[in-house]
């Protein structure tokens, strides 16, 4: 499946002594070790998205993630979860089905299409140990919401046996269509925590991207404690302009991150700002330091 996304900016820094620190987690357990070498304190799981460092050689992201302290890379298909897995690394948030973003579940034109695509995939994301699968609504195209729930839940509904027998959670994006996806439906925390309600499922969520909401509604922190149930991912984005998440922008990340470790949340925060550091690498680095409450 290919999504478009800015293209990300930047260099690959150096990884000095990141072979060494693999061959320290060989045979134990990664996150543990992680932690232990890292200084994290465990009470958020670091995720980093593909495509912001699209170009760099996913082996060598994999190679910055185990020396930074991050334990998943997300936003890749089944062709590369080998690689993850070479690299004792999660994949918090796998694709690899359905149409894209704008072609999503509120056109039914699309359902048999998308059903298949999904019925295909899900199996595979439980046989890799994976537990979520990303999925969008699509844009309008003159849609209205209660037309968009309706067709979402008929599509949707059809793949939920499938979802609860493999235990994957099938997770809807909130995006914004303000700045960065125009006429995209499930644009606004609301529209979205209707929609899980309607399908009922415990396999159907959420990804409350941080980044796009603070575009559409703000009021973050309460939107987190009021709705973290509806939540199984998050992403994070300096806001404005989607580069790194430190004083630079108007968010405030080491609260959010607090409200959502308050929530006893247990799955991966997974970091998506596009870099703009000389070093990305670095720049990552702070993310997830900025990130661990």
């Amino acid at each position: 499946m290919s999504i478009s996304r800015r293209k990300a900016l930047g260099r690959i820094g150096t990884l000095a002594g990141s072979t060494a620190l693999f061959g320290m987690f060989k045979g134990m357990d990664a996150a543990d070790k992680v932690l232990e070498e890292k200084g994290l304190t465990g009470r958020i799981n670091h995720s980093v998205c593909r495509w912001p460092y699209n170009n760099i050689p996913l082996e060598d992201l994999c190679i910055a993630a185990n020396e930074i302290g991050i334990t998943s890379i997300e936003l890749v298909g089944p062709d590369e979860w080998p690689l993850l897995k070479k690299y004792n690394l999660d994949c918090a948030m796998p694709w690899g089905a359905g149409l894209g973003i704008e072609r999503g579940w509120n056109n039914p034109d699309l359902h048999d299409e998308l059903v298949e695509s999904f019925e295909e995939v899900i199996p595979l994301v439980a046989e890799a140990g994976f537990k979520q699968i990303i999925t969008f609504s699509g844009n309008r195209n003159g849609i209205d919401d209660k037309t968009g729930w309706i067709n979402c839940q008929r599509g949707l509904s059809r793949i939920m046996s499938t979802a609860e027998k493999h235990n994957v959670i099938v997770c809807m994006e909130l995006l914004n269509s303000k700045v960065d996806h125009a006429d995209y439906q499930c644009d606004t925390s609301k529209w979205g925590v209707e929609l899980v309600d309607r399908i009922g499922s415990d396999h159907f969520k959420l990804l409350y991207d941080i980044y796009h909401m603070q575009i559409m509604e703000g009021d973050v922190i309460r939107t987190i404690r009021d709705y973290h149930d509806y939540f199984s991912h998050y992403h994070t984005g300096g806001v404005p302009g989607r580069n790194e998440i430190d004083e630079t922008q108007e968010l405030y990340y080491p609260a959010i991150m607090e409200a959502i470790a308050d929530t006893g949340f247990d799955g991966y925060v997974g970091q998506e700002f596009i870099p703009t550091w000389d070093d990305p690498m670095e720049a990552l680095n702070q993310g997830v330091r900025i990130c661990d409450v």
